[in-house]
């Protein structure tokens, strides 16, 4: 099985080196950001399953970097960490496309590490579901095309 990859993007190198410690002793692949530029960059380049994005950031709110990763990569779950908790944020953050919102310092590790497992069996869900749709759509796209077919082939035969 394919290892799930994280972005990890915080400015403060005691977080990202936490962060990092932990999701790798749980098996992620895992890679780090300190600006939401560098985050836009990488994921450009690399599919990220999941991006743990810290809300306040030097070149950039961790809102404005949610709308960002969106355009590049839509299907990343997007969790955002704040030092600074407040309601007006975390609603903020969900109106921009946030999957979850997290309180630093983490306090409980295993309730964290269990809302990452449950957000990549959600989009495990997405990714199956889609594969379906797709199949599906071959499938009907077939059966058109060979009901098209079938009613010229009757209709040259009638003449």
């Amino acid at each position: 099985m394919e290892k799930k990859r994280i972005l990890v993007i915080d400015d403060d190198e005691g977080v990202l080196k936490s962060m990092m410690r932990l999701l790798e002793f749980e098996g992620y692949d895992v890679d780090t950001a300190k600006t939401g530029k560098e985050a836009v960059q990488k994921s450009k380049l690399n599919f990220y399953n999941l991006a743990l994005i810290d809300i306040r950031l030097p070149d950039m709110q961790g809102t404005e970097l949610l709308t960002a990763m969106h355009d590049t990569v839509p299907r990343t779950v997007k969790i955002i960490l704040t030092g600074f908790p407040s309601t007006g944020n975390a609603i903020d953050a969900v109106n921009k496309g946030a999957d979850g919102y997290v309180t630093k310092p983490v306090i409980d590790t295993e309730a964290f590490l269990q809302k990452i497992k449950e957000h990549l069996r959600k989009q495990e869900g997405w990714d199956q579901f889609s594969e379906e749709k797709v199949a599906e759509f071959v499938k009907t796209r077939i059966k058109r095309q060979e009901a098209k077919e079938n009613k010229q082939a009757e209709t040259n035969a009638n003449q």
